[in-house]
């Protein structure tokens, strides 16, 4: 195929899937090598912008999905008459927070960090598409590991999970009664 024809196939592949699409997955649709697609990815890109058009592609992890561009979100929202979708509860964003840097992990393992019943915050992420099963462990009771999903990713403005930011050490923590001990001592 010329180069053209593939980033037209590429474009048609992404259209319809409406999904994100592995690297792997379109290395097999388009037939080139896998390492080829990001430079066919990058094409469409640049076909897309150069035309202005309301659509762009996504680089999720290792995946490629076609999306619409930020700035026509409004219009869409009027047109398809959606609602705002509900804040994350602090809970919520904590269970998302260990499971990100944790993945996979299972229910017992949030618990057992956040130190209460995660079960509907858990449950609800699923059902959300953030979290989905990664399998299960072999251990008794066999239970469901979960990871992050494609939709978590798109929703915190990430391509990979290497774009979260750093933990901060123990050692770069700050301690609180410290920095009060010291105010405390400046004021006196």
């Amino acid at each position: 195929m010329q180069i053209n024809e593939l980033v037209a196939v590429a474009e048609a592949v992404l259209f319809a899937s409406g999904e994100p699409i592995d690297a792997q997955k379109l290395s097999e649709v388009l037939e080139i090598e896998e390492e080829g697609v990001g430079d066919v990815m990058t094409l469409l890109e640049d076909k897309l912008a150069q035309s202005d058009s309301a659509l762009t592609v996504l680089r999720l992890d290792n995946c490629y999905q076609l999306s619409v561009r930020l700035s026509y979100s409004e219009y869409i929202k009027k047109a398809m008459e959606q609602k705002r979708n509900t804040a994350l509860s602090p809970a919520a964003m904590e269970v998302l927070t260990i499971v990100a840097y944790n993945q996979p992990v299972t229910k017992s393992f949030v618990e057992n960090v956040r130190g209460v019943d995660s079960s509907s915050t858990v449950n609800s992420l699923v059902e959300k598409g953030l979290l989905a099963e990664a399998g299960r462990l072999d251990l008794p009771g066999r239970p469901i590991a979960y990871k992050t999903t494609h939709n978590f990713l798109r929703c915190f403005s990430l391509s990979s999970l290497s774009d979260l930011p750093e933990i901060p050490r123990k050692s770069e923590q700050i301690n609180l009664d410290e920095i009060i001990e010291e105010n405390t001592a400046q004021s006196e």
